[in-house]
């Protein structure tokens, strides 16, 4: 089918709208303060608890973030991987970790190498083995439901964005 010109520029735009991940966030992000992932202490955080109970951990966060009125951010994730790491790291630096502070509840969930808490992804309609991690579910604590649906494994090449636009990525889902 043939689409004039304009009428698909029109669609074009339209569909640049709709992509959170490229529109400015209604609460925008702080400016993180470095340019590069080789900004960040080292070591990297280990932020993987491959001993946690997983299913209590997403309820006693979903039922922190529904009082306090937040957005639950579930990083699903290894100590083995990088983009794990990085994305740990620039949550932990000091502007980015007030802003998450304020806005979410995070919890980091180990899934081992795709072999472990599988149900947690599943609960928010993910089946089968996640496409990469780290993979960020974003959940609406008063509903449990999924607020980033195709957007989950967006970070799981975190190290070829910035760290602001990583910032900038955590801000769009908000507000």
């Amino acid at each position: 089918m043939k689409f004039p010109k304009r009428a698909l520029s029109g669609l074009m735009l339209a569909a640049l709208a709709l992509s959170p991940a490229l529109v400015e966030a209604a609460i925008p992000a702080p400016r993180v303060g470095i340019a590069s992932f080789n900004d960040l202490p080292k070591p990297l955080p280990l932020p993987y608890d491959e001993r946690a109970d997983a299913n209590r951990a997403v309820t006693e966060a979903r039922q922190r973030a529904r009082l306090q009125h937040k957005l639950l951010l579930i990083d699903l994730g290894g100590n083995w991987c990088l983009d794990c790491r990085l994305l740990a790291g620039t949550i932990e630096t000091p502007a980015l970790k007030a802003f998450v502070a304020k806005h979410y509840e995070v919890l980091t969930v180990d899934v081992g190498r795709f072999d472990r808490n599988g149900q947690i992804p599943a609960r928010y309609g993910i089946k089968g083995r996640l496409e990469g991690v780290p993979a960020v579910l974003i959940v609406d604590p008063a509903t449990d439901r999924l607020v980033n649906p195709g957007h989950v494994t967006a970070l799981s090449d975190a190290r070829s964005l910035s760290p602001q636009a990583l910032a900038d990525w955590l801000a769009s889902w908000l507000g």
